[in-house]
């Protein structure tokens, strides 16, 4: 176990707190993420993925209603034709399970039909926001798991850069959408990977009410972390995050295709009313 210290370091980049209270492995887990782009050979123990699995939907559900499922992707053949969808990143075809996770509206329309019952409530977009959410929490409690179990993992937004081609590929049904992918396996030893400093907490935390201008002096400091993050791990970075970020969303193109995701979600059977 990290000393807690140390860990709190590595996510700001400074110690802006004292922990008071006892540290514990999961704390440890949490405070310990990194993202994993390089990954061994060896295959996930038996069971694993239904671990995994058992994990995520330990995580909470709007209502009970479980608006999400997940495909597991173990097929080197299928592996290699999402990697290509999603940008030809190389972690897709190397690590040993790939988690595609799904904002799922077909069941509940499956059981409603069975019954004869109407289900016009679907079509509106908070359902979509609680199947999407409800993806997202299900997935981090599979991250957490899995990093419990020394293995690593790395989410794939890419999915949503052409989401009718990775629906086509996984077959699915009207009302399910790809919301992101996840590699998992094992780390390779040789690459080792530095947790990445996060924003100050004097940016993200509000109390009582929402501080826009506040947070200005916060957002300097953490543009010196990382680029001070950068340096150390040998990183060719020009520019600081400030740059980096409104780069990501300076024009439409900049969403690498997702500017057309409300089409797509159209045709996929998501009215969005």
């Amino acid at each position: 176990m990290s000393y807690p210290a140390e860990l709190i370091h590595a996510r700001y980049g400074e110690i802006p707190f004292n922990v008071d209270v006892e540290w514990n492995n999961t704390l440890d887990t949490l405070l310990s993420h990194r993202s994993v782009r390089t990954y061994q050979t060896k295959p996930l123990p038996s069971r694993t993925l239904e671990l995994l699995v058992a994990s995520a939907q330990s995580a909470a559900t709007s209502s009970n209603l479980q608006t999400w499922s997940v495909v597991a992707v173990e097929n080197q053949e299928r592996k290699e034709e999402l990697a290509t969808l999603a940008g030809n990143q190389v972690h897709i075809r190397q690590c040993p399970l790939f988690l595609v996770w799904l904002a799922d509206l077909a069941r509940l329309a499956h059981i409603a039909e069975s019954r004869g019952i109407s289900y016009g409530g679907l079509d509106y977009l908070e359902m979509f926001t609680m199947a999407t959410i409800d993806a997202a929490l299900a997935a981090q409690n599979a991250v957490i798991a899995a990093e419990s179990l020394g293995l690593g993992t790395v989410y794939i937004g890419a999915m949503r850069n052409k989401p009718l081609e990775v629906a086509d590929a996984l077959q699915l049904p009207p009302s399910v959408f790809a919301v992101f992918g996840l590699c998992v396996g094992y780390p390779e030893s040789d690459i080792a990977t530095a947790v990445k400093p996060r924003l100050p907490q004097s940016a993200i935390l509000h109390r009582e009410t929402y501080k826009l201008a506040e947070q200005d002096e916060a957002i300097a400091r953490y543009n010196q972390v990382m680029k001070d993050f950068y340096t150390q791990q040998q990183m060719n970075v020009p520019g600081d995050w400030s740059e980096h970020s409104v780069k990501r969303i300076a024009t439409p193109q900049s969403l690498s295709g997702r500017d057309k995701l409300r089409e797509a979600l159209n045709f996929l059977g998501f009215k969005l009313k």
